[in-house]
């Protein structure tokens, strides 16, 4: 189960950091990834982070402003968000890959199983 955290209200350039927590003892063997919904428009791939978090990738859009880490002792995931843009405003999600110890950093919607509930982030301009 994954619980997902930490959205709301800022202003552009303002940051957040989400967080997701995970229960279950298979968290430190599955990589993670973050995805968002804007509205009317389909889910897209942010963010995604290895097992171990030696490996992460990110979707384009978000490269240099957001940084995905884990800490697998607080079965924990987050998503470092900064100067933010109206532009992201969107639900996020947290995912887990159901494959344990995978080599690939996956950004397939359809390849994790996992998903949390989403939480909503709102910048202003």
């Amino acid at each position: 189960q994954l619980q997902a955290s930490g959205g709301g209200l800022v202003q552009t350039w303002g940051l957040l950091r989400l967080s997701c927590a995970a229960s279950g003892r298979t968290f430190a063997t599955v990589n993670m990834g973050w995805f968002r919904q804007a509205p009317g428009k389909e889910r897209e791939f942010v963010a995604a982070i290895s097992w171990s978090g030696g490996r992460t990738y990110y979707a384009d859009s978000v490269k240099g402003r957001f940084t995905i880490s884990r800490d697998n002792a607080k079965n924990t995931v987050s998503l470092q968000m900064n100067s933010l843009s109206p532009e992201v405003t969107a639900v996020y999600y947290c995912a887990g890959d159901g494959r344990a110890f995978s080599s690939r950093l996956r950004i397939g919607i359809t390849e994790y199983p996992y998903w949390g509930q989403g939480t909503q982030v709102t910048v202003s301009s």
